[in-house]
């Protein structure tokens, strides 16, 4: 198995979960973080680090968030590392409760 960043981390883009990931397996788009499912040892020090519970272990995925264990592979293979805590987008706290942010993922950027 392997864990899973979900949409409640679009638009926020909290990092605190990198600063404790052994294998650097996360990886930054524009305004959502993803796992590497390959990298992943599956320690779950990320899960409590997240501030708005987006990261979930594969086995434990809400049915309405499957579609991120796709979304997670695909993504980190094109995004780049991020190795470093960074601070949150700028309206990160206005979004952090919002419901449905599925529609707000932006996959490309010419920087990130």
């Amino acid at each position: 198995m392997t864990f899973v960043v979900t949409e409640q981390c679009i638009k926020c883009k909290f990092t605190d979960c990198v600063d404790v990931c052994p294998v650097d397996c996360f990886h930054e788009g524009p305004n959502f973080l993803v796992i590497n499912p390959d990298g992943c040892i599956d320690c779950a020090l990320c899960i409590p680090e997240c501030p708005v519970d987006a990261i979930y272990e594969e086995s434990d995925l809400p049915d309405e968030f499957q579609e991120y264990i796709k979304i997670n592979a695909d993504l980190s293979a094109r995004w780049p590392e991020i190795l470093a805590t960074q601070d949150p987008l700028e309206d990160a706290e206005d979004w952090a409760d919002k419901p449905d942010k599925r529609g707000a993922l932006i996959l490309e950027s010419e920087a990130v």
